[in-house]
């Protein structure tokens, strides 16, 4: 009876064996691994200071800046400079020809030394009348001719000699000077071109004293005032210069409904030239505000987007929170919406991260 039985087992084994084999039976699979969260470096959002500004196109201008014109006219016969030149105060830039000039003073010369002659004759003659007419020699008639006589000629000589004098500052003119340090512009006239007063010969500027010319629109009538900050920008933004401004004017401009402002920039500064346009920052307030680093936000679709590492059990995850901005300050954004203060919005890893994905804050 207990061989039957064991029989019965072996052969009951052989047969769930046999169906296994048939069937393919095998052990089920152990459950996947959890994700392993990424290392990134995290920033919280702090309040900074936050300035409220406007940017307006403007003009550097100079203090000293001088259109040379001539005052008499002519041929030119001498050009010393060209454009670009750094010239000093006084330094002959042009010369007309002046030998017109040159036989007016020496044709005037010539008569100044006549009446100069007859000047010193009747000097003379009067001082011999004089004597002539104490000894009583003379009568009390010819003393007096020959004192008018003197008189009219010292008078004449006198206005000639002031005649004299005033040809000769005119031949001054025939030479064109610089009316202080500065660099020579452009010269759009050549050696023998007749000119005349009103004719351009070039221009010297002085890029030491500039200003920065600023149009405020009239609705900032109410808060624009002198001192308020001014950040000179160049083509990409970056702040170049920092001033103020220094002066505002009492009208306001009728084509443009604007106000004029100056700001003046350092004497320093050799990047900026006379009648370039640059932009100008004005300051108007500046209030503490959520800020994050640039690094934190990225450009999707048009819109802003940080990533903010979340909690969750006992870890955390990156959370894509859509952010409004405005401009930045510094490496900073300020956050006009979106974040709150103490929140950590992770500034590394950005291109791998997707939300829901577990994270590991390093910062």
């Amino acid at each position: 009876m207990p061989l039957i039985v064991n029989t019965r087992r072996v052969l009951s084994l052989f047969l769930c064996a046999a169906a296994c084999l048939i069937s393919g039976c095998k052990a089920a699979a152990p459950p996947p691994p959890p994700p392993q969260a990424m290392p990134v470096q995290v920033a919280p959002v702090t309040l900074s200071p936050v300035p409220n500004s406007d940017t307006y196109v403007a003009t550097i201008k100079s203090r000293r800046s001088s259109t040379m014109q001539p005052q008499v006219d002519g041929n030119l016969v001498k050009i010393f400079v060209k454009s670009g030149d750094v010239v000093k105060a006084g330094q002959v830039l042009m010369r007309i020809d002046p030998l017109k000039q040159v036989a007016s003073v020496q044709s005037q010369q010539g008569t100044q030394a006549q009446k100069k002659a007859v000047y010193d004759y009747n000097k003379i003659e009067v001082e011999r009348q004089r004597k002539l007419y104490e000894a009583g020699v003379v009568s009390r008639d010819a003393y007096d001719q020959a004192n008018q006589a003197f008189e009219n000629s010292k008078g004449d000589y006198e206005s000639n000699a002031a005649l004299t004098d005033t040809q000769k500052q005119q031949l001054a003119y025939y030479d064109i000077r610089a009316p202080f340090n500065g660099v020579v512009g452009d010269i759009p006239v050549h050696l023998g071109d007749y000119v005349s007063p009103t004719t351009l010969l070039t221009t010297v500027d002085e890029n030491a004293d500039l200003e920065a010319y600023i149009y405020i629109p009239t609705e900032r009538a109410s808060v624009v005032r002198k001192g308020l900050p001014v950040q000179i920008l160049d083509t990409a933004g970056n702040v170049v210069v920092k001033s103020s401004i220094s002066f505002l004017s009492p009208q306001v401009d009728n084509g443009l409904q604007s106000i004029l402002a100056k700001a003046e920039i350092p004497r320093t500064e050799q990047l900026l030239r006379n009648q370039q346009l640059v932009k100008a920052r004005v300051t108007w307030s500046t209030a503490p505000a959520p800020t994050v680093p640039v690094l934190a936000v990225s450009l999707v679709g048009g819109q802003t987007f940080v990533y903010v590492a979340t909690p969750k059990g006992e870890g955390y995850i990156a959370h894509q929170v859509p952010v409004t901005v405005g401009e930045t300050v510094g490496n900073t954004y300020p956050v006009l919406g979106g974040l709150q203060v103490g929140q950590k919005v992770i500034t590394s890893g950005l291109q791998f991260l997707q939300e829901g994905a577990p994270v590991k804050p390093l910062g």
